[in-house]
């Protein structure tokens, strides 16, 4: 008889920080490995030594490249992490992009703190370096769609596509003739970059994310808000303001503004683009065209129609720049980047108009923007909210909860058990009573630090 055991070390009760081990005699697996984010409780988790023997992890897959699912592989790295890093091609372009930015970040926030005073650590340090970034990216190799790859005797895996971000999976992995497979963030059926996600057909025990399984996405029309913002925008001659995720959204908002203004639809408003590492991204796009369904002509053409910011010299031109105009700036959340710079010039200014796309994690300055903060605090000081909030929720890449049970309309058999994770509490439980409904599966909502053992 064998024994699997499935560590839940982020991304459970949660939806940030996913890390999953699955200990075996013959290796050990971590599917991906995520950075905490949001309230202070989750972001000092990742200062805490890593809870397993980094040393004793093979391999690790990824099922897409985000922050909350990659960003503390430096630190897994730190810690004597020598073993492989598997992801598609893409996936790995993107995650070479996130962590080197992460690292410059970690780096620049230790510098300003140390310089300003307003760190608690005296120094402050980085997180991780650049250099550490760099050193991991090392570790990392590729693997194609639908491929089975031999990990041990008796462990293969495949990555299949899963919509949500250029590059992103679900894996199937056998362990000793079981089918684990675990979702990932599943993507949207109708998402305007890419195709709709594939179903597993197979599960004996499922690792399923529940980032909206509690909610459907609105049904608004996100081109008809667009107008009205930034028709409002132009007569009050302000700025619209929309923190954006680098990987997807970015590209997405780009992309639905360019037709927009291409139909004429939309006034020749100036567009700033600032996010080195969304222009990072859209490299990725121009390299793996097969991956998304953007035309390469209008992709071309959508770049040229935009202001892409090259430099910190370039932002405070943008700021200073006195005509109405539309900033597309990073991080998605309002956790940091180029976008705290604007907020910081505009945020107190009734002309200025801030869109919130996406979702929003709890304790993230998004949240608490969404949740009509009258203050918002950022490089030590608190900054009064005076710019017009707006929310479009449907622009999300996350699957809602009839996009998650479509997903899984394919399942030929009733899964041994189900674990659901990446989610908040509220959604967690309501898409376990969903699925109960639905399929009367058996259904576990794991805690971060929880282990889960399987006999075979």
């Amino acid at each position: 008889m064998n024994s699997i055991k499935i560590h839940f070390l982020g991304g459970a009760g949660t939806v940030t920080g996913s890390k999953f081990i699955i200990e075996t005699s013959e290796c050990n697996l971590m599917i991906d490995c995520g950075m905490f984010q949001g309230i202070k409780e989750l972001r000092e988790q990742n200062w805490n030594p890593f809870s397993f023997d980094v040393t004793t992890i093979d391999t690790v897959l990824l099922t897409h490249g985000h922050l909350d699912h990659t960003g503390y592989l430096p630190r897994l790295f730190q810690q004597g992490f020598k073993g492989e890093i598997i992801g598609t091609a893409p996936t790995i372009a993107i995650t070479e992009i996130i962590l080197k930015d992460s690292g410059k970040i970690h780096e620049e926030d230790a510098k300003r703190a140390n310089e300003n005073g307003y760190s608690k650590h005296d120094p402050a340090e980085p997180f991780y370096t650049i250099e550490d970034a760099e050193r991991t990216i090392s570790l990392m190799k590729t693997s194609a769609l639908d491929i089975w790859c031999q990990l041990s005797k008796n462990i293969r895996y495949r990555f299949r596509y899963n919509g949500h971000i250029i590059g992103a999976t679900f894996i199937e992995l056998d362990v000793f003739g079981k089918r684990m497979v675990f979702s990932g963030d599943i993507g949207r059926t109708d998402d305007l970059l890419l195709d709709a996600p594939q179903k597993p057909e197979w599960i004996d025990y499922l690792f399923i994310e529940s980032t909206y399984g509690n909610k459907l996405h609105p049904t608004e029309s996100v081109t008809e808000k667009l107008v009205t913002l930034i028709n409002h925008t132009i007569h009050n001659r302000g700025s619209l303001i929309i923190p954006s995720f680098a990987v997807e959204r970015l590209q997405a908002l780009m992309y639905i503004l360019f037709k927009l203004y291409r139909e004429r639809r939309i006034p020749n408003i100036p567009i700033f683009v600032d996010s080195p590492m969304g222009n990072n991204v859209l490299s990725v796009f121009e390299r793996f065209p097969e991956w998304h369904k953007i035309p390469m002509d209008e992709f071309h053409s959508m770049k040229k129609r935009m202001h892409i910011v090259r430099s910190y010299r370039e932002t405070w031109e943008t700021i200073d720049d006195p005509r109405p105009k539309i900033v597309i700036a990073g991080s998605g959340m309002v956790t940091g980047g180029r976008v705290l710079t604007y907020l910081k010039q505009g945020i107190d200014d009734i002309k200025t108009t801030v869109l919130l796309v996406g979702y929003q994690a709890e304790g993230t300055r998004g949240r608490q923007l969404l949740d009509g903060a009258h203050e918002l605090k950022f490089f030590g000081k608190w900054y009064s909210v005076k710019a017009a909030i707006h929310h479009i929720e449907s622009l999300s890449a996350h699957a809602d909860q009839n996009d998650l049970l479509f997903w899984l309309s394919k399942v030929k058999n009733i899964p041994e058990e189900v674990f659901l994770i990446h989610g908040e509490p509220s959604a967690l439980d309501a898409f376990r009573v969903k699925l109960n409904d639905t399929f009367s599966w058996k259904v576990a909502i794991p805690k971060i630090g929880d282990c889960a053992e399987i006999l075979i």
